[in-house]
Formats: C-alpha cells, sequence, structure tokens
C-alpha cells in the first residue's frame, strides 16, 4: 500500500516506518524535522517537512497530492502528554496538536473524490480517566477528567471520514522502548542502581511493547475487519510497582528506592496524574479479532526491549 504517515517520525515511528518499509509499504512521512530517517532514504519513502496542525500545510500540494495519492493514513500527531506542566497555553497545545491536526486530515479527506481505504488514527487509555478499581475496555465510557475529554474529541475528528473510508481507533497504552517513552527514561535510573516505583506504586499501568503495536497498525491497515476503537494493550496490565521488580530484575538491579509523588507533582503539576494515577485496560476487542501479541508478558517484553537481540 502507499502510506501517508502523520506523527510517525519519533519514538513509535523509529520502529514503524522501518516495519512497515520492510513489508513492502511505500511511504510518505509528515514531519516537523528534516528527513527524520536518513539512513532509511530510499525510493519507497519520501519526507514531507510541514506541520500537521497548521492549516497552511494543508493547502501545500505536496500534502495535497500525497494524501490524495495515499490507500492509508496512519495519524500518530500529538505532543507529549506527561513532560510539561499543564498550564492553559500547554493544555491548548496537547488540544490543538491532537484534534486540531485531526480535524484538519479529515477535513482533506472529505474534500477528495477518491479517498483512501483506511485511516488508523490514535487515541489514549487516558480517555477512561483514571481508577484504582474499575477494569475498561472499549465499551466503557470516557472519563471527566481533562485527558479523558481530550481523547474523546480526538477520537470524534477522526470519525468525521467520510463513510467508504474505514476508521480504526488505537487507544495506546505505555509503550515499552528503551530509546524512548516511560521506560526510555527510568533505564538509566535504575541501571545505576537508584530505581523504585513512582508515586504509591499501586496505580495501574497499562502497556504495550513497541514492536507488538507496529505489527498491530500493519494489521489495521491490511486487515478490512478491523474496525472501531481498539484498546492497544498488552492483555495483562500491572501495577508500577510491579513494573518496577519486573525492570530491576530484568536488568540485575535493585529497585526498592520510590520516586515520591510529591517531586513529579512539582515539577509537572497536573501532568504528573498520567504517572500518579493509572487505569486497568483490557484488549477485549483484540482477543476477540483474534491478534496475538508477541509480547504479552511484562519480563518478556521488558527483557526484549532492553536487549534487542533477544528478538
Amino acid at each position: 500500500m502507499r502510506l501517508l504517515l502523520l506523527g510517525c517520525s519519533g519514538f513509535v515511528g523509529r520502529a514503524l516506518v522501518p516495519y512497515l518499509l520492510e513489508l513492502g509499504h511505500g511511504l510518505t512521512v509528515v514531519s516537523r524535522r528534516h528527513q527524520p530517517f536518513p539512513p532509511l532514504a530510499a525510493d519507497r519513502i519520501k519526507c514531507l517537512t510541514l506541520d500537521p496542525a497548521d492549516p497552511a500545510s494543508w493547502q501545500q500540494d505536496s500534502l495535497r497530492e500525497a494524501l490524495a495519492a495515499a490507500e492509508g493514513v496512519v495519524n500518530l500527531v500529538g505532543e507529549p502528554i506527561a513532560e510539561r506542566r499543564w498550564t492553559p497555553e500547554h493544555r491548548q497545545l496537547l488540544r490543538d496538536s491532537r484534534v486540531r491536526s485531526t480535524e484538519l486530515l479529515v477535513a482533506a479527506i472529505r474534500e477528495l473524490s477518491s479517498p483512501p481505504s483506511v485511516l488508523v488514527s490514535g487515541s489514549a487509555v487516558g480517555y477512561y480517566g483514571s481508577s484504582s478499581e474499575a477494569r475498561f475496555s472499549e465499551d466503557s465510557p470516557a472519563g471527566a477528567d481533562f485527558l479523558g475529554q481530550l481523547c474523546r474529541d480526538w477520537e470524534a475528528a477522526a470519525a468525521a471520514v467520510p463513510p467508504d473510508c474505514r476508521l480504526v481507533i488505537l487507544r495506546l497504552g505505555i509503550v515499552l522502548g528503551a530509546d524512548g517513552g516511560a521506560l526510555g527514561k527510568m533505564l538509566p535510573v535504575f541501571r545505576a542502581g537508584f530505581g523504585g516505583p513512582v508515586g504509591s506504586g499501586r496505580q495501574w499501568m497499562s502497556w504495550i511493547d513497541r514492536h507488538d503495536l507496529c505489527r498491530l497498525i500493519a494489521t489495521a491497515l491490511e486487515d478490512s475487519t478491523y474496525s472501531g476503537p481498539y484498546n492497544a494493550v498488552a492483555p495483562d496490565a500491572t501495577t508500577m510497582g510491579e513494573f518496577a521488580v519486573a525492570l530491576g530484575r530484568t536488568l540485575g538491579r535493585p529497585s526498592l528506592l520510590p520516586v515520591p509523588g510529591a517531586i513529579l507533582q512539582l515539577l509537572l503539576g497536573d501532568g504528573a496524574k498520567v504517572v500518579l494515577e493509572g487505569q486497568r485496560v483490557v484488549p477485549d476487542r483484540l482477543r476477540a479479532q483474534g491478534f496475538s501479541f508477541s509480547y504479552p508478558d511484562l519480563s518478556a517484553a521488558l527483557a526484549a526491549a532492553t536487549n534487542p537481540g533477544r528478538r
């Protein structure tokens, strides 16, 4: 397939783009960075240096032509959630980078006489709000907090695609990879022997191995039976405390020094909620669909992420 990728030049994209090329797809990658994948420069990958959240970008012929030529679109655009304090300005940036960019994408798709056959669009398990007791499936309602409403509006923007463009929504959990995301931040601390759970350690972590996420995106693009929202998480959620113990065991390092929640609150303000509060999310629809996880077990996923030669 000829694919248009948005928001795929960072942590997830570093694995997704080579994987899609390996499967034989042709790619156009839209990024604010110039040539985000220089080692992969080839006939089957083209890079456009544009900002999908900027309406002016969608008036440029290069992007409009790439969209018109695309058989499928992957939309994972979004500023990082838990790296800065949630000032009013940053909250607006989080919304614009997800909701506004998706609105612009869908508006451009609706203008086409022959739209792409499929749109795989991102969301997050923050859709459900946080809870220490509830078990969230795809049928659970959106939470009433900021992240819940952000994800609800993000998904609503994607849902405006034309009926002949199949829509798949992936509600992403914590993506595990050694070179970024939550695990990438934790590895140096744990390897130095100062690792431990963040906050109480009792909060839920719903996670997915990055390779499994790439496989899921490719499957959603290629398999026409995939449609609607899916929880992109491994079958068994864990707690922060269990995660710290498993990571320490994998690295052969102690995992006893907790990071007080008050420190994160001081650094990130409301943004600390992403780390200090969690949700137990289950992939009921993926199970029903028959998707097979390569890394359903946390210990195996951590071993593979920290020692890629084991894959």
